[in-house]
């Protein structure tokens, strides 16, 4: 088992991307942390992996991070492998119709989440650990209408190489996966409109032919997050079928 005995932390593990990598993590022998701003798909999501415990965190609240972390301390142990997954999106439009709210909840969830876990979760964290981002190829090569989601994930890649130069020192990785669209809850906000059609023109930019899928995700992150990826840190990985080329 790739990960055996391992102690890993997913946030937004209750659906999506987080809960496939979750069971993933756990069926190679890791100790998963379910965690989740809702706690009822974080307590589902931990019922089908062996030795996993779910728990409720809000990624954006430096407390409730705080906890989340003493808490799988007491329950697992300090945390070999940290995967910052949870994130949200506004909905595809023109870039002035977002309001600073929706704003504010976009960046706080997917770059400040990614702040407040490394303050509270590096220091407990021991040489040979790893923190895996979950950009977007949105950072990358973005889409019209998705221009301030589009920006943290930039900063989520960004961040990604800062930190691996920076926690090089203390022997604990730092890499980021860059997935395209795929079938999550954020699908139809990204598309603005979910039909056929625009399925189609999303899916017509994918050299591949398809949207990513969990199971896509959750491979590449096994490995991101193993040993066998020893000599990796500051890696964004696209995980788009072509969508990057």
């Amino acid at each position: 088992m790739r990960l055996q005995g391992k102690i890993a932390i997913v946030t937004g593990a209750g659906s999506g991307f987080g809960a496939e990598m979750a069971r993933r993590f756990g069926a190679e022998g890791a100790h998963v942390a379910v965690a989740d701003i809702d706690a009822a798909s974080a307590e589902k999501v931990a019922a089908e992996v062996h030795g996993a415990s779910a728990f409720q965190c809000d990624v954006s609240d430096s407390a409730s991070v705080k906890a989340l972390v003493a808490a799988v301390g007491e329950r697992f142990g300090d945390p070999d492998i940290v995967v910052n997954n949870a994130g949200t999106t506004h909905q595809r439009g023109d870039m002035l119709a977002v309001d600073e709210a929706t704003f504010d909840r976009v960046m706080a969830v997917n770059v400040k989440s990614i702040y407040l876990m490394a303050i509270h979760a590096v220091p407990h964290m021991k040489k040979g650990a790893s923190i895996l981002n979950i950009a977007s190829t949105a950072g990358v090569r973005p889409r019209p209408g998705l221009t301030w989601y589009n920006g943290t994930k930039g900063a989520v890649i960004t961040l990604t190489k800062s930190m691996a130069v920076e926690l090089a020192p203390r022997g604990i990785r730092v890499n980021a996966l860059n997935p395209v669209v795929g079938e999550t809850g954020l699908t139809a906000m990204f598309l603005g409109e979910d039909t056929p059609e625009m399925r189609e023109a999303f899916r017509s930019t994918i050299p591949l032919g398809r949207f990513s899928t969990p199971r896509d995700i959750a491979n590449a992150a096994v490995f991101l997050s193993s040993d066998e990826a020893e000599f990796l840190t500051g890696v964004c990985m696209e995980v788009d079928g072509g969508r990057c080329i």
